[in-house]
């Protein structure tokens, strides 16, 4: 009776762990990061002592109850962070490059069609040099072309800012997450291994292996134990977490808006250059940005020097030489128009032909602010374009590697019902089976 009473109480125990894995799975169907549990039961086999006689010596069979496993793969787990890091970095570059193609303007209302109004205004003062209205077209044409520039230039600072500002969020992100990694590397040292909660510990690992690798590429090995030593991508040399040591990442931003990024671990400083993940494409299009802002900057001030240099050349109404009309001492941002006065205007040659020098404006336009910016704007038009179609092949990357993790790690609704009514029937197989030693017990007892 023993025997009997033995196996079933077996059967108990495990079959209600059992069903307790299965309705934690339930429970977390939607939770993120949550990898669905198995248990392992195995059956055990009768055995004797030396002695066949002796009851004392004999074992009972039933169900012995193993340890509870996570539905993982990490070859999937990888594929997941290295596309994770990739659509991190092109989402991040395709969404700035867009907003510094807005900046730029190649609308109706932007800098091309104001610098081209502007040499459009000196065509109708030469054909009226001295008319009145002529000349006030010109300079609020001018005044125009200036301030949309510079409008540009504002929208291209604020740009930089957003992408500094985006970084530091992103770094200060990253650090937290290595931190708390660091931390449950030191807490797996201490779970039993197949408990719950080195499951739970391995749950979380992993989703913040996953926030890890959405901030920068990462390479990932794991001890016997589960925790992981993480190594920047595509270089060995510099590590993230080490057991239960984080490292600290810092980031700079130079003057112009270009970004670095640094590591110290164990007192050793690196500067380091992400090759995924958003902090990757932050310092990509911050450096863009810098660029698209010198020159700018460039252009802003190759236009005021044109125009004041027309100036020069040429007299007043009055017959004075001509004064400077723009200043770009600040670059793109700080052009503007000193005067608005038409008749401060050196129209004239220095031989008195009323329009003769401004033949010498109309040459400047020949590769010029206008064709210049032009080409920056076109360039610029297929740098998005591309990176557009990067994002589009790397999100795709990114999802698919999910769905296929996903697979292996996610919980099905049908198969945990099927799961869970397999074990309620072994369940209340073993509670029949104790009911019968039970009764046979108490059957033997009548009989005396």
């Amino acid at each position: 009776m023993t025997d009997l009473l033995s196996i079933g109480a077996s059967g108990i125990s495990a079959y209600r762990s059992a069903l307790s894995v299965v309705g934690d799975n339930v429970a977390n169907a939607e939770t993120d990061g949550y990898s669905r549990r198995t248990i392992t039961l195995t059956q055990s086999i009768a055995s004797f002592g030396s002695d066949p006689l002796s009851i004392n010596r004999a074992t009972a069979g039933g169900i012995t109850q193993g340890t509870v496993v996570r539905a993982w793969d990490d070859f999937r787990a990888s594929e997941s962070r290295v596309s994770q890091a990739d659509a991190g970095s092109a989402e991040t570059r395709t969404r700035w490059l867009s907003n510094i193609e807005t900046a730029l303007d190649d609308g109706e209302t932007g800098a091309g069609v104001a610098l081209t109004a502007f040499y459009t205004s000196a065509e109708k003062l030469s054909a009226d040099p001295g008319g009145t209205s002529p000349r006030g077209g010109f300079m609020s044409a001018l005044g125009e072309a200036a301030a949309t520039i510079r409008t540009s230039a504002d929208a291209l600072s604020r740009a930089a800012q957003g992408i500094s500002a985006e970084a530091g969020e992103a770094t200060r992100a990253l650090d937290t997450s290595l931190q708390s990694l660091a931390r449950v590397n030191e807490a797996m040292k201490r779970a039993a291994p197949g408990s719950a909660a080195a499951t739970n510990l391995a749950d979380t690992r992993d989703q913040l292996l996953d926030d890890i690798s959405k901030k920068v590429g990462i390479d990932v090995s794991l001890s016997p134990r589960g925790a992981a030593t993480v190594t920047l991508a595509g270089s060995s040399d510099v590590t993230l977490v080490d057991g239960n040591a984080a490292a600290e990442v810092s980031l700079r931003t130079a003057t112009d808006g270009r970004l670095s990024l640094s590591l110290t671990l164990r007192g050793e400083l690196k500067a380091v250059q992400p090759t995924g993940g958003t902090l990757a494409g932050l310092i990509d299009v911050a450096a863009t940005t810098a660029g698209r802002r010198a020159d700018l900057d460039a252009i802003a001030q190759d236009f005021a020097k044109s125009v004041n240099d027309f100036q020069a050349r040429g007299r007043t109404p009055a017959g004075t030489a001509g004064a400077n009309l723009l200043v770009a001492d600040a670059g793109a941002a700080g052009l503007r128009l000193l005067t608005d006065n038409g008749s401060a205007i050196a129209a004239a040659s220095t031989d008195g032909v009323a329009n003769g020098n401004l033949a010498s404006l109309q040459a400047s336009r020949e590769g010029g602010a206008e064709t210049r910016l032009a080409a920056i704007v076109t360039a610029h038009a297929l740098v998005v374009s591309s990176a557009k179609s990067e994002a589009a092949a790397a999100t795709t990357r990114r999802d698919n590697a999910f769905a296929a993790r996903d697979e292996v790690g996610g919980v099905d609704l049908d198969r945990e019902a099927a799961e869970l009514l397999r074990y309620q029937q072994a369940y209340s197989g073993s509670a029949k089976l104790i009911q019968i030693a039970r009764e046979t017990l108490q059957d033997v007892l009548n009989l005396f």
